[in-house]
């Protein structure tokens, strides 16, 4: 039977929009505003977790939404069937050609509250519209990579598999969390069509019902170790870890893997005391003359329980971690939001701004560049700066910055580099750039927060990394709100 929708099938999501984005759409059409241009800023506004940092995941399922922007039939007349659309901005929707300018901070990068991660310039009809499947697609990739690379750092060197695909919300959560997860630093994904999609490496080995199946639990393992004996993994909790499937599984690599002259890969324990039961098997394991077998875990895991076991001298060597990485269980939001910072009059262009009586919720104005400041001699990262588009940073002179709160906290910086973070994606509509596979944004993401410092990478009360304004950026800042509280004074 022929299915109606198959996940890895290229999908119009043209409509996985928020209704207002159509409803406001239609206003700036049958206002004649619709081709005023417009800049947008996405960004978040806290980590989650109380974490010092993101890691930046989503770029390349954004632009394929960008790529594939088109309105069907079947859309044009769902929408005419609400009576509130006039027809020409149903006709300007059949005839949509997307023609904004996006940039993005590249995938993996470490990223931080208040920078903005997309930038979009264009028709305000069209960058209003793309609000929804922007903070979507962002928000889920990154909180998930970020998740995966608290995990991982936990983990401390050792591998990282992500086994949440069963607990995902839906299926985007586990094919996506699956490849945010490799971004975040894990090694391979149990969700196999993640690895045919993106050319991730997938693992897995046995259920509990594969032992069950059989009379005996040797038996069981006999079986798998005939069926893989170059990659032999037994799960040994299904009954009786160190009274039955440890020996058992001893008695399996003595009986059929070694007459062969090989090796076994590993066993995997899925419940109990992970501390004591993986000191009890690297025992027996040794002192049967394995101490090659890898030991691995998984149930229930996080950054917290890995870190508490491994400081009890859990005999680890790798972790499969589940349902609270592809949830994101700890805090499964992640705020990013799409402000409105400039529009184009007369070849100008004029910043606007968000006023809150939070000051967390106050936006910064203007078209931005972000310039991530580093240290020349550890070429480790300081902070980073926040300029209006027309702004650069003289590399031959000290740079002063200062928080753009506590305004007296000033730093002068001298010996350093610096690197742009936003990368033109789309230029008037068109395709500039192309995205890196997920394994090499792995690599990159390990290597980009390597130069965050120790105190950034703290899983408790990390310090702070400053994201500061430039002088020019700040003082247009504060005369915008300066201006907006002299016009609304009671």
């Amino acid at each position: 039977m022929k299915t109606s929708f198959n996940v890895r099938n290229e999908r119009n999501l043209t409509m996985l929009v928020d209704f207002y984005e159509l409803t406001m759409g239609n206003g700036y059409f049958n206002n004649n505003v619709y081709d005023k241009i417009a800049y947008f800023d996405m960004f978040f506004r806290r980590v989650p977790d109380g974490g010092g940092y993101c890691v930046m995941a989503g770029v390349e399922q954004l632009i394929q939404y960008l790529s594939e922007l088109k309105f069907s039939e079947d859309d044009i007349s769902y929408l005419r069937s609400k009576n509130i659309f006039s027809e020409e901005f149903l006709t300007y929707l059949e005839n949509f050609e997307f023609c904004c300018d996006v940039w993005a901070v590249p995938e993996g990068n470490p990223v931080f509250p208040n920078e903005p991660l997309v930038v979009v310039r264009g028709p305000i009809i069209q960058a209003q519209f793309i609000e929804t499947m922007i903070l979507l697609t962002i928000n889920h990739q990154t909180l998930i990579a970020t998740k995966a690379n608290r995990i991982c750092r936990a983990a401390n060197g050792r591998s990282v598999m992500e086994f949440g695909s069963r607990r995902a919300q839906g299926y985007d959560g586990a094919i996506y969390g699956a490849r945010a997860s490799v971004i975040g630093g894990c090694d391979s994904t149990a969700c196999t069509i993640a690895d045919e999609m993106f050319n991730i490496p997938s693992s897995g080995t046995m259920a509990h019902s594969w032992v069950q199946l059989f009379p005996t639990e040797l038996e069981a393992f006999k079986a798998w170790a005939h069926t893989y004996p170059d990659n032999c993994v037994l799960l040994v909790d299904t009954y009786n870890v160190i009274k039955s499937g440890i020996p058992n599984s001893i008695k399996t690599f003595d009986e059929v893997l070694k007459p062969r002259g090989l090796r076994p890969k590993a066993i995997r324990i899925d419940s109990g005391d992970i501390t004591y039961l993986t000191k009890k098997c690297r025992s027996m394991l040794d002192e049967a003359g394995y101490e090659d077998c890898k030991i691995i875990v998984s149930n229930s895991l996080d950054e917290h329980i890995i870190s508490d076991v491994l400081s009890q001298g859990a005999k680890i060597d790798s972790f499969g971690v589940g349902e609270r990485l592809i949830t994101a269980k700890s805090e499964p939001v992640f705020g990013g939001v799409y402000k409105l910072v400039a529009i184009e009059e007369d070849d100008l262009i004029l910043p606007k701004i968000k006023i809150s009586e939070n000051e967390e919720k106050i936006t910064n104005p203007g078209f931005k560049k972000i310039y991530r400041i580093f240290d020349k001699k550890k070429h480790m990262a300081i902070a980073d700066l926040l300029t209006l588009n027309y702004e650069s940073i003289d590399l031959t002179d000290s740079l002063e910055i200062f928080n753009p709160i506590y305004t007296w906290k000033k730093k002068k910086i001298k010996d350093f580099y610096v690197k742009e973070l936003l990368v033109k994606i789309f230029d008037k509509g068109n395709l500039v750039y192309s995205p890196p596979s997920v394994m090499d944004i792995r690599e990159f993401s390990k290597q980009e927060c390597a130069k965050l410092w120790p105190e950034v990478l703290r899983f408790e009360n990390p310090h702070t990394y400053y994201v500061d304004l430039s002088s020019d950026l700040w003082n247009l800042k504060q005369n915008l709100l300066h201006k907006y509280s002299s016009d609304y004074e009671e």
